[in-house]
């Protein structure tokens, strides 16, 4: 997929659906004609598609070009993508009220409003927040914007090398395991191969949660309409960006040691309370509870 240089230069726009209108937290990429040292600005990247998919404008042309190959089999896509993120704050909300003060947002993404961190501290000002992505454009946002804030840390690493990842939390002190913490993983999952043992990933992180502890979860399903499915993926097939996509019971399996809440792996408008809500794609989630 190709693509120009120059960092694409869109307004944040306001858009309608399930969460309303995503603002975003940081300026827009730099337009030095120089993309940030480790970025291939010609290869897409989710965090930076997905961006451009809320109305922002913190993108290279080949994510722009990925979300408009995504879009165009499956239009209602921003819509959904919207219902991705009130689904996230969802499941921040109910881990605060049940008392966790701590968070880690794995695939943090580049800051948008309303963030982890403001739903989180809006409970408890003293709640710790870790913004964990692996892309450098993203951490530089995430730096930029969110380095000052007491109490949220971004970090630049991969989840699929949950145990390097879990070490440094532990030994730089960012979150205290013998005490909850909600793990979120929101937009993630369907991007790790099988290769990369997604239900290992996920144990790894459990194993380290004491009870009272929260983790919520959404992953692109195998519900999707089936045509969409193969449009999608011819779409996309030239892409780095490859998603996978698995059944309820599939990620149901992944999620052994935990306490589903209710509704369940379900639809993720079902959780937003708007169940009538439908689209191509269909992603479920849900929110868990270490017992």
């Amino acid at each position: 997929m190709k693509a120009v240089l120059s960092p694409a230069r869109f307004r944040s726009s306001s858009t309608g659906g399930l969460l309303g209108s995503a603002q975003m937290a940081g300026g827009a990429v730099s337009n030095s004609g120089r993309a940030p040292r480790g970025v291939d600005p010609y290869k897409p990247n989710s965090a930076r598609a997905y961006n451009y998919m809320l109305g922002g404008k913190d993108n290279y042309e080949a994510d722009q070009e990925y979300a408009r190959r995504v879009l165009a089999v499956a239009p209602d896509s921003r819509i959904l993508a919207q219902a991705s993120r009130g689904f996230l704050i969802k499941g921040v909300r109910t881990a605060a009220e049940a008392g966790v003060r701590q968070f880690i947002d794995l695939g943090a993404g580049i800051p948008i409003s309303p963030n982890v961190y403001e739903i989180a501290q809006g409970r408890d000002p003293s709640a710790q927040i870790v913004c964990v992505d692996n892309d450098p454009v993203v951490y530089m946002h995430c730096t930029a914007s969110l380095s000052g804030l007491p109490g949220v840390t971004p970090i630049l690493a991969d989840v699929r090398d949950p145990g390097e990842l879990i070490e440094r939390l532990r030994d730089d002190e960012l979150i205290d395991f013998d005490k909850p913490v909600a793990v979120l993983m929101v937009g993630v999952l369907h991007f790790v191969m099988d290769a990369a043992d997604p239900a290992g990933i996920i144990a790894r992180f459990r194993d380290e949660m004491v009870p009272g502890s929260y983790f919520v979860v959404t992953h692109v399903s195998d519900e999707s309409d089936p045509i969409f499915v193969e449009q999608a993926r011819a779409a996309i097939e030239d892409s780095p960006i490859q998603v996978t996509y698995r059944s309820r019971n599939e990620l149901t399996s992944y999620l052994d040691g935990f306490e589903i809440l209710d509704p369940g792996v379900v639809r993720i408008q079902e959780w937003l309370d708007d169940p009538d809500f439908t689209s191509r794609a269909v992603i479920i989630g849900c929110v868990c509870r270490r017992p």
